[in-house]
């Protein structure tokens, strides 16, 4: 979904902005929403990998049943809508970003930068605490 492509005129008239981005702009909206759905793929592909990893380190010299793998199915699951709130709010702030043309090309790359750190943010630093928690409440079992 390419939010930033539909241009909104702040004074309504016909949809046409009074001043839409340039070609290069909008091109390097459509660079940018692909670097932020391309984190988002490999952030949760990360992610899964390593709550895998992690619970099944911490599940190791347990009992053998099914609950550790439901459990591990249920939070790779519940995931999902997290990222694609965080490909929404990319899409938003490219929205917003291309509302005014003129800042574009200074405002476009800390924005990019800031998601991405977000993204790989939850996608590694979730696992730990997760497992952290897991941890923490099977000792106080």
């Amino acid at each position: 979904m390419s939010v930033h492509r539909t241009w909104s005129s702040p004074s309504g008239r016909n949809g046409t902005p009074d001043m839409a981005p340039s070609r290069e702009m909008s091109q390097r909206l459509d660079v940018a929403h692909k670097q932020i759905s391309d984190a988002v793929a490999y952030g949760l592909l990360v992610y899964t990998a390593l709550q895998i990893f992690m619970t099944l380190h911490a599940i190791s010299g347990n009992d053998n049943s099914f609950m550790p793998m439901i459990a591990l199915v249920v939070l790779v699951a519940a995931i999902i809508p997290l990222y694609r709130r965080l490909e929404r709010n990319w899409d938003a702030t490219a929205a917003a970003l291309a509302a005014d043309p003129a800042t574009l090309a200074e405002r476009l790359p800390p924005a990019l930068r800031r998601a991405r750190t977000v993204i790989w943010a939850i996608s590694i630093g979730l696992p730990f605490a997760v497992t952290a928690l897991i941890k923490g409440i099977a000792a106080l079992v």
